[in-house]
């Protein structure tokens, strides 16, 4: 199964030069507090609200002397980013702190949407994946669905987000690939058993592509929609690079998230 056999509805389209004061080039914003999830991955709070954004879009950040990249919005009031330090733009950012100021620009693609008819979304998130998933199931419960989250990690020390989900009332189901924390295994294994169960009615994830992957032969067997956010380096955002191609789609537009109709 290739993202050029996910449907994204024209009418969604995502417009290519976002409305507001970050739409059109990169401006500074200040940092107002940075969080620790884990070993690996801060979250940055920002001085400043992106109201237009939804869950699933993302932005572009810029330092001077690295190149831009593209990260989830874990919130949107404040702007809110979790990063994990593994290159040299997330590197450099995980040496800044409160007043230190990131360039940014956006929100940029295809958002995740309530699906029409479903009362039990299941969220799922592998490894960072797991960043914009509160703000989807906050999205998800004020339009009156019950949303259940599945997380998944390597070790119990890789497992980030629960508290958050909890907070909203969210029940979380954890996995992990050691059997440190939760139940042993892969996170689709539990997502499986649900869906087999009747307890879930569409699915909704974000994390590595093979666990998408797994998602959508989930959602197929099952016949239960998915929409699936797909990550890729992006160069402009805006569809005119190239480096975003995927399966022979340019996520920046067509996607992060795409829909799988069963």
């Amino acid at each position: 199964m290739k993202a050029s056999d996910f449907h994204v509805p024209v009418a969604c389209a995502p417009r290519l030069r976002p409305e507001g004061p970050y739409g059109l080039l990169p401006r500074a914003l200040p940092i107002r507090e940075v969080c620790r999830e884990n070993y690996r991955i801060l979250t940055f709070v920002l001085d400043d609200d992106l109201p237009e954004a939804r869950p699933g879009q993302f932005v572009m950040v810029w330092l001077p002397g690295h190149k831009e990249a593209p990260f989830s919005l874990a919130y949107h009031r404040p702007i809110a980013l979790t990063v994990a330090g593994v290159g040299p733009l997330t590197k450099a950012m995980h040496r800044l702190g409160p007043g230190d100021v990131l360039w940014l620009r956006g929100p940029y693609g295809h958002p995740f949407t309530p699906e029409s008819g479903s009362q039990h979304p299941l969220l799922v998130g592998g490894g960072y994946g797991v960043a914009p998933l509160a703000f989807l199931a906050e999205h998800l419960r004020a339009v009156g669905q019950q949303p259940v989250a599945f997380i998944g990690g390597r070790t119990a020390e890789d497992i980030i987000g629960v508290a958050r989900l909890e907070a909203l009332g969210v029940p979380v189901f954890v996995t992990t690939e050691d059997g440190s924390k939760g139940e042993a295994g892969l996170v689709t294994h539990p997502v499986s058993r649900f869906l087999a169960e009747g307890r879930g009615d569409a699915l909704y994830g974000v994390g590595p592509h093979g666990m998408l992957r797994a998602l959508a032969r989930l959602a197929h067997t099952h016949r239960v929609p998915a929409q699936l956010s797909w990550e890729a380096y992006m160069g402009c955002a805006m569809g005119l690079c190239g480096m975003c191609e995927h399966d022979g789609v340019l996520l920046c537009v067509e996607g992060p998230v795409r829909r799988v109709i069963p």
